[in-house]
C-alpha cells in the first residue's frame, strides 16, 4: 500500500441535452463543469479511518480493528460489487449510524464505507486513512456533485490499494491515470452513485472520470473530440430537489402513459420549476438562452453566453439574477476529468481550501 499523500480532483457536470431521456435509453450530451470537488487522503497508523465532508459538516470515525472482524462476505461477489438493496441495509449496520441522521448525511457515509471496504478487503488489513473531501460544487444542485465525490473517492481508494498505479512522476504538477485505469475508476464511482442515487443513468461519474464532452446512450460513452470552449453563466436558484424522486416521477409518467411528448421537453415532465422559469426569463430579456441541468425542480440552470458578449451585460445579467436570490457563476465547461495533483503545486483556490481545513 502506497504510503504518500494523494490529492485527487474531479469536476462537475452540466447536461447540455437529454436530461432524464437518458435514463430512458435516449441520447444526453453532457460536458465538465470547471468547477471541481477534491480529495485528501493521508495514510496514518492511528488504527482509525477519518472521512471528514466540511461542506456538508460531517466527520466520521471508525476503528479499523473493528471494521476488520466485522463479516463483510456479502461484498464478495466479484471485482466489482454492485450495491443491493440488501447490501446497503447491512452497510447501515456497519456505519453504526444514529435512527435520526440526516439522509445526505447517510447516503455520504454509507457510499464511502461501500467504497473503502470493497476496494480495500483485498489488503492483507484495512488501511489506517485520514480523508478529507470538499468541494467548489453547491450539494443537491443537479451538478454532480456526489460524482465527483465518488469519482475522487474510487480514484484515491485504488491508488492508494495500489489496484493501479500513481500516474504523478517526479516534476509534474497534475496528471491523470491511463484509459483502463480511468475504465476501473469509473466502474467503482458508478457504484458508489448506486448507493447515493439507487438507479443512476451513469452519466454523471462518466463525465467526471473523463472529463471534456461526451455522447452518452445505454452505458455507452463518446468523447467529443473537438468540444467546443463556451463560457456560460451558472446559477443555482436554492430550490432543494431530490434527484431519486424526480426520475421516479418521469419514470411513473411513461409507463402508465399519460403523456405523449418529446422527452426532452422537461417542463412537461414534470421537472420544471417556477424558480427555472424565472431564470429562464431574466435571461431572455438580455437576449440569452437558459435551460435547466440535472433533474430539475429546482437546482441549476445555464445560460450561455454568446462569443463577443460584453463584460458590462455580463455582470448586469449575473446582478440581475443574484437580485432573484440566486447565486450565480461565469465559468466554463469542458474541464479535465478525474486528475492527480502534486501537493506542491496546487493553484490558489485549491490551497486556499487545504489551509482552511
Amino acid at each position: 500500500m502506497l504510503s504518500e499523500v494523494l490529492l485527487v480532483s474531479a469536476p462537475g457536470k452540466v447536461i447540455l441535452h437529454g436530461e432524464h431521456a437518458v435514463v430512458h435509453g435516449k441520447v444526453a450530451l453532457a460536458v465538465a463543469l470547471n468547477l471541481r470537488t477534491f480529495l485528501r487522503l493521508q495514510p496514518h497508523s492511528n488504527g482509525k479511518v477519518d472521512l471528514s465532508l466540511p461542506n456538508i459538516g460531517i466527520k466520521w470515525a471508525w476503528d479499523v480493528a473493528r471494521l476488520q472482524l466485522l463479516d463483510t462476505s456479502f461484498l464478495e461477489q466479484g471485482d466489482v460489487t454492485t450495491p443491493t438493496p440488501e447490501l446497503v441495509e447491512k452497510l447501515k449496520e456497519v456505519a453504526g449510524l444514529p435512527d435520526d441522521c440526516a439522509v445526505t448525511e447517510s447516503l455520504a457515509v454509507l457510499a464511502f464505507l461501500y467504497l473503502y471496504l470493497s476496494i480495500c478487503r483485498k489488503q492483507r488489513a484495512l488501511p489506517s486513512l485520514d480523508i478529507v473531501v470538499w468541494s467548489e460544487l453547491p450539494h443537491g444542485a443537479g451538478l454532480g456533485s456526489s460524482a465527483a465525490y465518488s469519482v475522487c473517492l474510487a480514484a484515491a481508494l485504488l491508488t492508494v490499494c495500489e489496484e493501479i498505479p500513481n500516474p504523478l512522476k517526479d516534476g509534474d504538477c497534475v496528471n491523470r491515470w491511463t484509459k483502463e485505469d480511468l475504465e476501473l475508476i469509473n466502474k467503482w464511482a458508478f457504484q458508489g452513485e448506486r448507493v447515493i442515487h439507487g438507479n443512476p443513468s451513469g452519466v454523471d461519474n462518466a463525465v467526471s472520470t473523463w472529463g471534456g464532452a461526451l455522447r452518452y446512450q445505454q452505458g455507452k460513452i463518446s468523447s467529443l473530440k473537438r468540444p467546443p470552449a463556451l463560457q456560460i453563466l451558472l446559477t443555482n436558484t436554492k430550490v432543494p430537489r431530490n434527484t431519486r424522486t424526480l426520475v421516479a416521477g418521469v419514470r411513473n409518467r411513461l409507463l402508465k402513459e399519460l403523456i405523449d411528448m418529446n422527452q426532452h421537453h422537461l417542463n412537461a415532465l414534470g421537472v420544471g420549476h417556477a424558480s427555472l422559469d424565472q431564470l429562464c426569463q431574466v435571461t431572455r430579456a438580455r437576449g440569452l438562452h437558459s435551460k435547466l441541468t440535472g433533474a430539475g425542480g429546482g437546482g441549476c440552470g445555464i445560460t450561455l453566453l454568446k462569443p463577443g458578449l460584453e463584460q458590462p451585460e455580463v455582470e448586469a445579467t449575473k446582478q440581475a439574477l443574484t437580485s432573484c436570490g440566486f447565486d450565480c457563476w461565469e465559468t466554463s465547461i469542458g474541464a479535465p476529468g478525474v486528475s492527480i495533483h502534486s501537493a506542491t503545486s496546487l493553484d490558489s483556490r485549491v490551497q486556499q481550501a487545504l489551509d482552511g481545513l
